[in-house]
Order: C-alpha cells, then structure tokens, then sequence
C-alpha cells in the first residue's frame, strides 16, 4: 500500500498512559522524535561548534545528522499472572540513534564533527521509537506496523528540517543507516530466505557448499536495489524457468525487500554462533571424530559430558541449554582451551586446536570494537592474513566438519569483517 505520513498521535489522550487495553504498538512519529532527540543534544551541537571556533551566527544550514536504525525481536514479554488484554507474548523494539551531527562550512575544506555520540552501541543512547506486542517471525503484521515508519523515513530524506538550536533556527538534513540489526531481521527486511538457506550470507551470493570451500575470498555484493530487483525477477519469472533456476537466478531472495538495511555483522550474535561452533569442535576432538565413520548416539554423549565435566572444574563454567553471550565470552578462550586439551589423546591435534584458539582471540576484538581502527589497529591489520591462517587450519585439520558445508557467522568472520569495516 502507499502510505503517506500518517498522524502517530492523532486520537491519542495527552498522557501516555491513556492508551485503550487492547494496544497492540505505541510509537512516536519519526520527525516528532528526531527533533526530541536533536533537542536534547543542543548543548553539544553548541559546545561543538564553540570548540571548532565556528560562529554560531552564520552556521544556520549546512548540518548533517546520521541516525543508526535498531530494529529487534524481544522475546517472551508475556504477564507472569495473567489479567491483561490478550495480546502476542513477543514484542518487537525499532530505535534509533544519533551516531554524529556534522556541518559543511564555506571556508573549511570539508565537513566538521561537531557532534559523535561517545558510546553509540549503548542502550543508554538508542531512543525508541515504535514498541510493538508481535512476533518478529510474523512477517505480515510486522510489515503492516513498520510501513509507516519506512513512508516517513522516505519523505525525510528529501527534506531538510529547520529547528532552533541555541536561539537561531538552524537546517538540518537526516541521513539513515539500518545497522542495528540481527540477521534474523536483515534477513526478514531484505526478503532473503531464512538463516537455514544454502544462500548463507546476507552480504554476498554464495551457496553453503562454496563457502565452505572458497572460505575467505568474498566481496560484499548484495544491496537494497540489487534485491528488490531480483524480487521482480522472482515474481515475473521473465525467462519461464523452472523453481531452481529461478531460485540460483535471484540467489534467495524471494519476498519483496521492505526496509534498507546496510551491510554489518552483528558482534553478540558473531560471538555465540562461532562459540556453539567451537562447542561442537571441542566435542568432536575429545572423542577423535576424525578417525571414526558413524559414532553412536551414546559416544556422542559421552563426549559431551567430559567436555562439560571439565569445563565446570577448570573453569566454573555451568552447561548451557542454549549457548549465550555470557557463555560464549567464557569459553573463547586460551584457558578453555588448554582445559580441553587435557582431554584431547594427540600432541598434534592439541597444538592444532591451540593454535585455531589462538588466532579466533587475534580477529575477536576487531568486531568487537566499536571504532576499531582506532582501538585495535595492528590487529584489524593482520585480520586477512590471520583469517588465511584459520581457513587454512579448518580446511586441513579438522576437515571432517567443514566438508561442504559452514555457519552463517563464521563464513561472514572469515570473509567480511575487513570489508564491512572500511564501509
């Protein structure tokens, strides 16, 4: 549907909690919050101009704000005692953030920062704007309560909003940038098949079996414009092929691209797909996988227990039903390693897993990082090189698991940090 702006707090009572019971999503209008936010940088907006000795009088155009867009699934919300209007137990969170306010000046070359929000992957600086009772999973009813907020971002980006900072009113333009999401999101934004797809990557067109092959050497090629073409093809079908040669013509995309997400890989996520993944290696050396053809169940099990046996001893660390953050940080280390090793029979396969440890703690914190050519440069510049080294390792020593095929965020760790960061 073509929705223009629509009125967000047109029928709504004065106090926020007025709100009829049966509610299903609050939100504020996009321009009405971004000018509640810019307002309250105003302080900033005038101590950075005062420190880059511009006169505030003549800067009243010319100021650039970049937003950084949120947008995730919450989990189980529902009432512990029951009572309330009968809404989904999920809700869904969309947030955004000034990550920056800058002004092009006559006399300068260039633009000046007058404003960088210090901690931009902190919940204390991410201002919501649409609270939401639905699934993330429920694609129609999702769509149904962003549209307006995608018809409001358009109509933004073609104009300039005049506000008064510091007693004069000052022009400013909005630029959005959709980085805060999972790709469980990116996925469901950009209308890619889900994460179990051969299509493994939302930033490049390669199948689950190349990837775990070819596991370093991709390059971003995925973008808004890009897939929303492809869905056309995938609707029209102009060269009446047959499902599959469709589907390797659209590369999996085969629902309408709805928001504009850019190209980022999300660090927690990045950090507990690649612990689970680790998890499964350990396991599998305890018990030699690699010399065996079809273990039994109960070996498996075995194997499992010794491991999470000798993780609690050695490192006080409970098992998980679930890997999480917490979890996951603990284990991704050369401690839980050695820990491991104790349990592994072999030298050489010791120092192999050691050595995969030693070169995934290296390539962590350039993800991690918030700013990482300024936090951890030397190793952002052996990242390519140390994701040679890892591939090399996976691909020889412990072959048995990545024949033919590899996780979603360990083919994006391998193959994209660098490039998403020069982005």
């Amino acid at each position: 549907c073509n929705v223009g702006i629509i009125n967000g707090l047109s029928g709504w009572m004065s106090s926020l909690d007025d709100a009829p019971a049966d509610t299903i999503t609050r939100r504020f209008r996009y321009d009405v919050a971004l000018v509640s936010a810019l307002k309250d940088l105003e302080e900033d907006i005038m101590e950075g101009l005062r420190d880059s000795e511009l006169d505030d009088s003549v800067c009243t155009s010319g100021f650039s704000v970049m937003i950084k867009e949120s947008c995730d699934g919450m989990g189980d919300v529902s009432e512990k005692h029951g009572g309330g209007p009968a809404v989904p137990e999920k809700a869904v969170r969309f947030s955004f953030t000034v990550m920056s306010v800058t002004l092009v000046t006559d006399d300068k070359e260039g633009e000046v920062t007058i404003f960088t929000e210090p901690k931009p992957n902190s919940e204390l600086s991410c201002k919501p704007l649409c609270l939401t009772f639905v699934d993330e999973s429920d694609h129609e009813t999702l769509t149904a309560i962003l549209a307006p907020i995608v018809a409001e971002r358009n109509a933004m980006k073609e104009s300039r909003l005049i506000l008064s900072i510091g007693g004069l009113p000052r022009s400013f333009r909005f630029y959005f940038r959709g980085t805060g999401y999972d790709e469980k999101m990116v996925r469901e934004m950009e209308g890619l098949e889900a994460s179990g797809s051969t299509y493994v990557c939302t930033l490049c067109d390669t199948t689950r079996s190349e990837a775990s092959k070819n596991m370093v050497l991709h390059s971003i090629t995925r973008n808004h414009e890009e897939n929303l073409e492809r869905y056309e093809i995938w609707r029209k079908n102009p060269y009446s092929e047959s499902v599959d040669e469709l589907r390797d013509r659209v590369k999996g995309v085969s629902a309408k691209p709805f928001m504009e997400t850019q190209p980022t890989l999300d660090a927690l996520h990045c950090d507990i797909g690649n612990a689970t993944e680790f998890y499964k290696i350990f396991q599998d050396e305890i018990g030699e996988v690699y010399t065996k053809v079809n273990p039994s169940r109960e070996e498996w099990r075995s194997w499992r227990t010794a491991l999470d046996k000798q993780l609690r001893k050695k490192l006080r660390l409970k098992p998980v039903m679930r890997m999480n953050g917490n979890y996951a940080r603990r284990l991704m280390t050369q401690e839980a390693a050695e820990a491991v090793c104790e349990l592994v029979p072999t030298e050489e396969r010791r120092e192999a897993l050691r050595e995969l440890m030693r070169l995934y703690l290296q390539m962590k914190p350039v993800w991690r990082a918030t700013c990482p050519a300024k936090e951890c440069p030397d190793q952002l510049c052996r990242y390519s090189f140390n994701s040679q080294r890892f591939a090399d390792l996976l691909s020889s020593t412990f072959k048995y698991r990545y024949n033919g095929k590899i996780t979603n965020y360990l083919h994006k760790t391998l193959a994209h940090v660098p490039e998403i960061i020069e982005r």
